[in-house]
């Protein structure tokens, strides 16, 4: 086992990002400070932004899980009929435009199908257009069910939104978190 090497005493030594004075700290700060305490050469402001993004995505997860869940749905099938009603009428589209868009494997999205028409969110019907293809529609139940809970998912984020941060900062978050997305 070999022992950590001790940075060069010519190595600047950055100092971590603090939060402003009326910001609470939070478990991220109290990383970056051990971090700042035992390598006082790292700059620590990349893992404090994917480590609060990471965190905020996980709790935010788990509070729409649970909405969803009052429908009788998950995540995984609210995307599903989410994509199939943003498509427009008449709300219909291949497994295949399905599997792109949500990235998903092509048994993923069969599971996921299946258990949609087995509730009768949706329906699968033969291509007219390809006779090995398949169309997969949402209902008119799918449609009143991802109406309700597209809605529902909405308030819980706007809520958390609305709870930390004003309209102008919510706009700023979302172009610097689209700018840094675009940059992966």
């Amino acid at each position: 086992m070999t022992a950590a090497k001790t940075p060069p005493a010519s190595t600047p030594t950055p100092t971590p990002a603090e939060p402003p004075s009326d910001a609470p700290s939070d478990a991220v700060d109290a990383i970056t400070a051990q971090w700042a305490a035992v390598r006082p050469d790292l700059e620590t402001v990349p893992m404090a932004v994917y480590g609060r993004i990471y965190r905020i995505a996980r709790a935010m997860g788990e509070r729409i899980d649970k909405e969803y869940a009052k429908f009788g749905i998950g995540r995984g099938e609210f995307d599903v009929i989410a994509t199939l009603r943003r498509s427009g009428e008449p709300y219909t589209l291949s497994p295949r435009q399905l599997s792109a868009t949500l990235m998903l494997t092509t048994g993923g999205m069969t599971g996921r199908l299946d258990k949609l028409e087995k509730a009768g969110l949706l329906r699968r019907s033969p291509d007219p257009t390809d006779r090995r293809g398949l169309r997969v529609t949402l209902t008119e139940k799918g449609l009143a069910l991802v109406e309700e809970s597209v809605t529902a998912g909405l308030a819980v984020q706007t809520e958390l939104l609305n709870s930390a941060l004003d309209e102008d900062e919510a706009a700023q978050l979302s172009s610097l978190l689209r700018k840094l997305l675009a940059a992966h």
